[in-house]
């Protein structure tokens, strides 16, 4: 009987397909030989190091030095190094959004973890939706995978004031449509805004995902705050080069990492940090990779329990350097120990209580506040439902206004992003502050989800002093942004769902107290408007069909449906 074929390590794993694996295997290494790579390090262990820099990638200004130092740690541990490309998503150079690329880049990443020889891989990236991407590759390729992002940005200065991108791109950008800064100074502080090499400065999406990864166990301890341009991200970028080869000694796929015990320690960050509305739609995709359930119910029962800790931008007022000098994810998961589940283990084969213990370190506590003297007794996320969101919306309840959260107003309907984009400085623009704005067809299947929630309040209320209003919508927000926005709503308008048959002059409310988020029209008028609605126009090729066919709604991760795992097993 023949024998079975295995699948060696090193550079023989997964030869080409040739009908003659010995000539494959011949081929390969002559082909390697080429790259002048020795013959002594063709037999090593390979680590591959997924790459994903770009001339349109600012936060990924950095990533031939990690590179170069994640290759120093493998060298030194005994593996060879072999850097790939990938897709590369740099968040304001892409039209019309990133998220609409996300899951693109995580079937790249997949297929070319998987279709090359490589016995585990570093995952390079940080700007927004790269790390969700790598995440949700890398789990489905099940090959042995550590995170390593970029870094966040150092602030910039303007007029003695700290400056961070993007909630201060924001702020001072609500300031200008009001009136009140010139369009000199905007241009000043354009340039003062990003002034380093990283990911933004504040808690937004790219800052609440490295603290995920790290809160997984999918990056080394203490990495996820550190800045770009600090030396100790290079350190951190060798001895992640070092634990990848330690993976392919002692393997430990993402499968054993990435659990529905250590997914739900991950959503307790994010509530505790303050973390962005888009990691809730990223961590559900990457449970999903694994056939982990998560409802936004399980979501409002976490956030019930665990505290706001950080105070940082857009929540609070510091920055992402405050936040590692002060003690970063470690200092985080000490004080939510008592919430967490302890025995989740990390990329460096310790339980998460393992890495908690010995001795504590200096913690500032105006940044990171104690489990007993929190900044907010409940998490910064809240899911809401109701006749307006059957399925779930999301609200950063940390960065919205406290007296906006039960009120019932007068709609006022935008409904597409060009509608919005025409109409909403419009002198004659029928609007009040007690009014309620919403914004269709921005969701999923009709505009690939772009960051357009947060829409901005109407010129002519901006400049009467007017700060915040309840936003309603089908889209996101970026993780920097603030206000009172309800976000993904689900079904999105493009699917049929209420927020479909919206007009202006609706009356609709909002609990935050009752987790509810209704349209005031009777169900009969619903109905008739119904009966004469019919769905926006699709692309008909392209990748743009494939992604308006195949996505999910938000309260599924906006994964593609066949890439998610069914059924559930057994996830510990």
């Amino acid at each position: 009987m023949a024998k079975p074929v295995t699948d060696p390590p090193g550079l023989d794993r997964g030869l080409t397909n040739y009908g003659d694996r010995e000539f494959s295997r011949y081929l390969r290494r002559s082909f390697a030989r080429s790259m002048g790579i020795s013959g002594e390090m063709l037999e090593r262990p390979v680590v591959g190091i997924a790459v994903s820099g770009s001339g349109f990638n600012n936060c990924h200004r950095t990533m031939d030095e990690l590179t170069e130092a994640v290759s120093r740690g493998v060298l030194a541990t005994g593996g060879l190094p072999l850097p790939f490309p990938t897709i590369s998503l740099g968040e304001v150079f892409l039209n019309p959004t990133s998220m609409m690329f996300r899951n693109l880049m995580s079937m790249d990443v997949e297929e070319m973890i998987r279709a090359q020889p490589m016995d585990s891989v570093v995952l390079i990236g940080g700007c927004d939706k790269t790390v969700p991407a790598q995440l949700m590759g890398a789990v489905s390729a099940g090959r042995p995978a550590i995170q390593l992002v970029t870094g966040p940005m150092m602030t910039g200065r303007h007029r003695g004031e700290r400056l961070g991108a993007c909630t201060d791109c924001r702020r001072f950008w609500a300031k200008f449509r009001a009136g009140e800064v010139s369009e000199d100074e905007v241009s000043q502080i354009e340039a003062n805004l990003a002034v380093t090499a990283g990911t933004c400065a504040v808690m937004g999406t790219a800052s609440t995902m490295a603290c995920i990864a790290e809160a997984l166990g999918m990056s080394l301890p203490g990495t996820a705050a550190v800045p770009a341009v600090h030396a100790s991200r290079l350190v951190i970028a060798e001895e992640t080069g070092k634990a990848a080869v330690r993976l392919v000694q002692h393997p430990i796929p993402p499968s054993q990492v990435i659990t529905k015990k250590s997914i739900e320690n991950a959503f307790r960050v994010l509530l505790a940090v303050g973390g962005s509305t888009n990691a809730v739609i990223h961590l559900i995709a990457i449970a999903g990779r694994l056939g982990i359930g998560f409802s936004l119910d399980r979501l409002n029962e976490i956030s019930d329990q665990t505290p706001v800790l950080v105070d940082l931008k857009p929540v609070g007022d510091g920055y992402m350097e405050d936040f590692f000098a002060a003690g970063g994810v470690g200092a985080v998961l000490r004080e939510l120990k008592p919430l967490l589940n302890l025995d989740c283990i990390g990329v460096d084969g310790r339980k998460l209580q393992e890495r908690l213990d010995g001795n504590s370190q200096w913690v500032d506590r105006k940044v990171i506040h104690t489990l007993k003297d929190p900044i907010s007794a409940r998490g910064g996320l809240v899911a809401l439902k109701g006749s307006l969101a059957p399925h779930g919306a999301i609200l950063k309840r940390a960065a919205a206004t406290a007296s906006l959260f039960e009120v019932e107003g007068r709609a006022v309907v935008f409904e597409n992003l060009d509608d919005l984009a025409r109409r909403v400085d419009a002198p004659d623009l029928d609007v009040d502050p007690n009014d309620i704005l919403i914004l269709k067809n921005a969701g999923p299947q009709a505009a690939g989800m772009p960051e357009a929630g947060y829409l901005p309040i109407p010129g002519k209320l901006a400049r009467a002093g007017v700060k915040d209003m309840v936003r309603i919508s089908d889209a996101r927000m970026s993780g920097t942004a603030y206000g009172t926005i309800v976000l993904h709503v689900a079904p999105e308008a493009a699917t049929g769902g209420p927020l479909a048959i919206v007009r202006s002059g609706d009356r609709v409310a909002l609990s935050v107290s009752k987790r509810r988020i209704d349209l005031l029209v009777p169900d009969e008028e619903q109905k008739r408007r119904f009966g004469s609605w019919s769905p926006p126009p699709f692309p008909d090729r392209g990748y743009a069909a494939l992604y308006r066919r195949s996505v999910l709604q938000a309260p599924q991760g906006c994964d593609f449906d066949f890439l998610i795992r069914r059924p559930a097993s057994n996830q510990g």
